[in-house]
């Protein structure tokens, strides 16, 4: 079996968590693979104790990957992240294990960018304060404080898939755009790139915050950057939990300094639905808070559980990884009568020279080889015409620095 098939996947176990959507349990079980779904997360003792044996895991945003998650699975091959963020798992420890991760960083940029557009509609008009005083029977029909969003200014805070959308979008409806991005951006349509995050936030009717996990954006909007937005601006904050400190955002509003603000993530979020949720934001006047939604539509869904799973394959398959965010990138040619070997290490001098030398002293001639480095790893995949033996195989797990050797075929 070494020298002509890869490992079965009728052997390999998916665990699938967070309800991912159905389409993804179809397409892995298609393809031979034992699969496990449940609809809520998993606490880190809990995910510890079932990944022992699993191969091949999926989650949404709720699912913490941990350093000691890693640690108790020894099968794991790579981790699929059904949403956009993969601040939830730990990439570092992943990609020291020779764990590829994959996530779907454009399939639901259009859910997102419709509940924007909504909910600084609903603000601007005041929407959420007038549906609850009619439900208290007060029939308040006044335009007192009420706007169109036409000819006011939007203000983005990350320019990348979901705030470039939009920018297009908030423009055909004749508004103006800002925005300010850590990288240098093309600018589309008429919007402007700032040159600070408080120069946007000084001259925008409406803040929308569109940007990365990343540790460093903690309480990127405080107190000090609330109290240079404009009197009676809005925020809409669709992108992480900690991005905004939750207690300032309360005093800014309880104060009236800002008209609304609209928040659907939040430092700590449910696991399940069964959970209660708590927050500093409930009850405060003209303010959307939602459950982390901003993704979900089911057009969203079954395109991530589409994208997500095919990725996985192309990596389990051929060893490609196209959009992993945190192995080198590397895309091959489909390949026939030859063998495919994976080998990934840590980032040191020499390897390929060993990798080599080993298939020259077993007088293997090398078909076809792509290496490609990031900080941490080295990936290298060797294509090579002649069958090998045990000893092969033994001799390229045991050069030093080595993490994974996987067999293809």
């Amino acid at each position: 079996m070494p020298n002509k098939l890869s490992y079965p996947k009728s052997r390999m176990q998916v665990l699938l968590l967070e309800n991912v959507h159905p389409v993804a349990v179809e397409l892995f079980e298609a393809q031979g693979y034992q699969v496990e779904s449940l609809k809520g997360a998993l606490n880190e003792d809990e995910l510890i104790e079932r990944i022992k044996t699993v191969s091949i895991l999926g989650i949404r945003s709720k699912t913490q990957v941990t350093q000691r998650v890693l640690d108790n699975a020894p099968k794991l091959l790579t981790v699929g992240a059904f949403c956009i963020g993969t601040n939830q798992i730990d990439l570092r420890a992943a990609t020291e294990k020779g764990v590829a991760v994959f996530n779907a960083p454009y399939s639901n940029t259009r859910s997102v960018v419709e509940l924007a557009l909504a909910e600084m509609i609903l603000l601007m008009r005041q929407v959420p304060d007038k549906s609850a005083q009619l439900h208290q029977g007060v029939w308040d029909k006044s335009a007192s404080g009420s706007h169109e969003v036409r000819g006011k200014t939007l203000g983005l805070i990350g320019y990348g898939s979901i705030g470039t959308q939009l920018s297009v979008l908030a423009e055909s409806l004749g508004m103006r755009v800002v925005f300010y991005d850590i990288a240098e951006r093309l600018a589309l349509g008429n919007a402007t790139q700032c040159k600070s995050m408080r120069e946007v936030l000084e001259q925008s009717d409406i803040v929308s915050l569109h940007v990365d996990g990343r540790a460093s954006n903690a309480n990127l909007i405080g107190a000090a950057e609330l109290a240079s937005m404009r009197d009676g601006a809005i925020l809409i904050n669709l992108s992480r939990g900690h991005v905004v400190d939750i207690d300032a955002l309360r005093d800014a509003l309880e104060s009236g300094r800002l008209r609304g603000s609209a928040v659907d993530v939040f430092p700590y979020e449910p696991a399940t639905n069964d959970e209660m949720f708590t927050s500093p934001l409930c009850g405060i006047r003209n303010t959307i808070l939602t459950p982390h939604i901003g993704g979900s539509t089911l057009e969203a869904q079954e395109n991530i559980g589409n994208f997500v799973p095919k990725k996985i394959f192309d990596f389990i398959d051929a060893g490609n990884t196209s959009n992993s965010v945190n192995f080198p990138e590397l895309i091959l040619p489909q390949l026939t009568n030859a063998h495919r070997v994976l080998h990934i290490h840590r980032n040191v001098p020499g390897i390929l020279a060993q990798i080599n030398q080993i298939f020259a002293d077993h007088q293997i001639n090398i078909v076809g080889q792509y290496l490609k480095t990031n900080d941490q790893i080295g990936y290298v995949i060797t294509d090579i015409a002649a069958a090998y033996t045990d000893d092969v195989i033994q001799q390229l797990r045991s050069i030093e620095n080595t993490i994974r050797l996987r067999l293809l075929y």
